[in-house]
């Protein structure tokens, strides 16, 4: 059987825009709109509203240039109004050919924000259509608070259908304006509008106030929806419009019987791309584009994805251009540990895996998350942990640092089994520290090597949490010689490398 074709309409750059603090320049919108279309391969792209600024109107300008020497001229589209014909000058001067004219779906807006009939609304409606038709501009309608006119006046609704039957449009959009719908009535709405009107093109326009919009867009389409309007991210007014990542995964595994365009892999880099000009982070947890949603954590997992993919479902990462990882953590099995290791090209035996597994969950205990490639840092802290008997053992420690006063210390110390106490100021607290640390063993009679080099260091590709490694390089009258300390805590990392110090020497 033939597969139904459902329209993509993009309307990130106009409805997207409309997120609180959100601003494209208009680099920004071209880039998007060249994505969208050839990467992405959304059919169409609302790419603005009319008349709103000379910054949009250049924005405009440009995008029509650009698709124009394309071949993309009917796919951009643009927001319009019933304004005598405003909105409709404006898209000619910039080379738009296709509106989305915003009109009244409910009787309530017309009654209370244009205080007309609705013949008065009509009238005025059908003379735009005909402006735009003038100017070489097909036109596409909204109706505006859609789904409250449904509920509350659908006698209205469909007098007004009946009059758009008549005019030469090319698809009527149905947006559920303020995000009410259930999927019932959605379904229920829809359906009795294709049996009404079955050959008009309906374009269904989800909000998301009562995160239905992805399960209300399901509905739409079984109730014979030619075409949805999606944004990158879910961006959009309040509670944002449906996220075409959902919306595309959703219907690509739970109905067969209809057909998109989207090519998949492209939605991760698009939506990377989006949430840095907007500067709307994506949540991690936000399914397809989120931080986390390829990550398993738990080591029962990881145990099972190697076993015949347990835990995998139809939702595989490289469908859309990702892959998946595995969290080290205080939750991790050896499984997750492997895991990373293979993606480092490493091999541990199993005593030393069961170490580092120990002292990954330790370490998961202090912080969320440890990374992929915190891993070697790990291992050659705990394998060469093994090759020295601690004799020396810090017991604790209270380090100070206050604006206007000196760093302080006062440590404890374990030296074969005797107890010290000291403290000291310093320029900085582990100098401090080192200072407290002289002052236990002169009182064996002992001296320190001189430290003459210290450096730390994070992980590539680690953020500020990350664990990271202090290297100490110490002199003693007859040798050199360098000790590590691993921690997310730098003052920790240098006092851990002072310990093994203690015990070499």
């Amino acid at each position: 059987m033939e597969k139904r074709k459902i329209e993509i309409m993009d309307t990130t750059l106009r409805d997207g825009e409309q997120t609180s603090g959100v601003s494209f320049s208009i680099s920004e919108k071209l880039t998007i709109t060249q994505l969208l279309i050839e990467e992405l391969k959304v059919d169409r792209v609302e790419i603005a509203s009319a008349r709103v600024s000379e910054g949009e109107y250049t924005s405009v300008k440009t995008i029509m240039d650009w698709a124009n020497l394309h071949g993309y001229t009917n796919k951009i589209e643009v927001l319009s109004f019933v304004d005598h014909g405003v909105s409709v000058e404006w898209m000619a001067n910039a080379g738009v050919k296709v509106q989305n004219l915003l009109t009244k779906g409910s009787l309530n807006h017309l009654i209370h924000q244009l205080k007309k009939t609705p013949e008065q609304h009509f009238s005025e409606i059908k003379d735009i259509i005909q402006l735009a038709q003038s100017h070489g501009i097909s036109s596409n309608v909204y109706l505006e608070d859609w789904s409250n006119g449904m509920r509350n006046s659908p006698e209205y609704v469909y007098q007004y259908l009946d009059f758009l039957s008549t005019q030469p449009v090319k698809r009527i959009l149905l947006p559920d304006t303020l995000g009410v719908l259930t999927p019932n009535e959605t379904y229920k709405y829809i359906s009795e509008i294709k049996s009404r009107y079955p050959s008009i093109h309906f374009d269904f326009h989800a909000h998301n106030d009562y995160d239905l919009a992805n399960a209300n867009i399901l509905e739409a389409i079984r109730a014979g929806a030619n075409g949805l309007h999606l944004t990158v991210n879910g961006m959009g007014e309040r509670a944002g419009n449906a996220s075409i990542a959902s919306a595309v995964a959703t219907i690509n595994d739970f109905m067969p019987e209809v057909e998109i365009n989207i090519n998949e892999e492209a939605i991760y880099t698009v939506s990377k791309l989006v949430e840095t000009f907007s500067g709307i982070r994506i949540p991690s947890n936000k399914p397809i584009v989120g931080e986390n949603v390829f990550t398993q954590t738990a080591g029962i997992h990881a145990d099972g994805d190697s076993k015949n993919n347990l835990y995998f479902n139809d939702l595989l990462p490289e469908r859309f251009g990702r892959r998946r990882t595995y969290a080290l953590g205080k939750t991790s099995g050896k499984a997750n540990i492997e895991k990373n290791l293979q993606e480092l090209g490493l091999k541990l035996s199993g005593e030393d895996l069961k170490k580092v597994t120990q002292r990954v969950i330790e370490l998961g205990d202090m912080k969320e998350t440890v990374t992929k490639e915190d891993l070697p840092y790990i291992i050659s802290d705990v394998l060469n942990s093994t090759l020295t008997i601690d004799k020396v053992v810090i017991e604790s420690y209270v380090l100070t640092h206050s604006k206007g006063l000196r760093p302080s210390a006062t440590i404890s110390v374990r030296i074969d089994g005797e107890l010290f106490e000291e403290n000291a100021q310093g320029d900085g607290q582990f100098d401090a520290f080192m200072k407290a640390l002289a002052k236990v063993y002169a009182k064996k009679q002992l001296s320190l090597p001189k430290l003459i080099d210290y450096a730390v260091r994070i992980a590539p590709g680690s953020n500020s949490d990350a664990l990271c490694e202090t290297i100490i390089t110490w002199e003693t009258s007859n040798k050199k010689f360098i000790t590590r300390g691993l921690d997310s805590d730098q003052t920790v990392c240098a006092i851990k490398s002072t310990q093994k110090m203690l015990n070499i020497i």
